[in-house]
Parts: structure tokens; sequence; C-alpha cells
């Protein structure tokens, strides 16, 4: 499982025209799955979404987690992230878990991070086309991998 991580003052996702998830300050995350992806992962991953430390304390370090700020959390399934990208000029993605492993995974992802984060966490919708708008506060953008 990964993540692509921006911190961000604001995101959104729209489907369309409409908009299906919002947050203010926090976090959008676009999260990859892949075919061997289970509870472990998920697990690790809920807890490095809330746990990693990237935003500023009282001296500016980045030394405050999601959950220190309660600020919010944006999941957008993206199984492009796990694409095979090391050769030729197209990318591959048998490395990417099929739709009926991923939206089941990627929704107990989203449904622990509600359960553990005390701030707002929204989502995308999972195989929609989706158009997303973010601030990117920074810029500040890691990949995580559980």
């Amino acid at each position: 499982m990964l993540a692509l991580i921006q911190r961000v003052s604001e995101a959104r996702v729209e489907v369309d025209g409409e908009r299906v998830g919002a947050i203010g300050p926090g976090l959008l995350a676009f999260v990859g799955i892949e075919p061997a992806d289970g509870e472990r992962e998920l697990a690790r991953m809920t807890e490095r979404l809330l746990g990693y430390r990237v935003f500023d304390d009282e001296a500016g370090r980045m030394n405050r987690s999601l959950n220190e700020t309660g600020g919010g959390l944006l999941l957008v399934s993206q199984f492009t992230l796990a694409a095979d990208t090391r050769s030729g000029m197209r990318p591959g993605f048998s490395t990417a878990a099929a739709p009926a492993i991923a939206e089941p995974l990627f929704n107990r992802l989203a449904e622990a991070c509600r359960a553990r984060h005390r701030g707002p966490v929204e989502t995308g919708r999972f195989g929609a086309h989706m158009k997303v708008s973010l601030v990117n506060d920074g810029p500040v953008t890691f990949l995580l991998r559980a």
C-alpha cells in the first residue's frame, strides 16, 4: 500500500461537478493498493497517515502529526500509484490490486482513520473520474509505503 501525501491548506474532490469530499488544513492522501496488501498494510498505513510528523511545531520544525493538529484527511484512491513504470514508455498496471480487492481495503482504511482521528476524514469516490483541487502548503509531499 502506498500513499502520496501532501500537506494542504485546503483540498477537495469533485465527480461530475458534485463535491464529494473536502477539507481545510490537513493532509491529502492519494492511496494506491497493491495485490498483496491486506490487514497488516492497512493497519500500518492508518498509523502512518495519522502519525507522520509533517506539521510545524512552535519552533517551526516538522514535528507534529495529523492526530496532534486535528486537521482534515482527504483520502483519494489512485491505482496509478501502484503502476509499474520501470521500463518502456507506458505504465503497466498488473502491480495494482484489482478493484474487487482494492475497493473494500480502501473503504476499511477510511473507516480505520475515522475511528482513530478526531478531525474530519473525507474521501473521493472509488473508481470515478475525479477532479482533485488542492493548495499544497509548503510544498510538502511524501511517498509513504506500508
